[in-house]
């Protein structure tokens, strides 16, 4: 079979390399594996509270410490 567009099956993961533990192979085949993506999982109730509440406040990945400190201080506890 040849796969033309990795994307749409998923990913190439590296196997990890051959370790010789006392002269005793722990890997039969090294190199490259084609990997499914992980599934999606459903949110448990409380995540989407707590995600809806982090929306809310601003508070999202790459804010600054004083910011995230001000928000979870300031707005989380009035979201619950």
């Amino acid at each position: 079979m040849i796969i033309t567009n990795v994307k749409k099956f998923g990913y190439f993961k590296s196997r990890p390399g051959p370790h010789r533990l006392e002269g005793i192979r722990t890997t039969q085949h090294g190199g490259m594996v084609l990997s499914a993506y992980p599934k999606d999982y459903p949110k448990t109730s409380q995540q989407k509270r707590v995600g809806d509440a982090a929306r809310a406040c601003g508070i999202k990945k790459g804010i600054s410490r004083a910011a995230l400190v001000t928000a979870m201080v300031d707005c989380i506890p009035s979201k619950f």
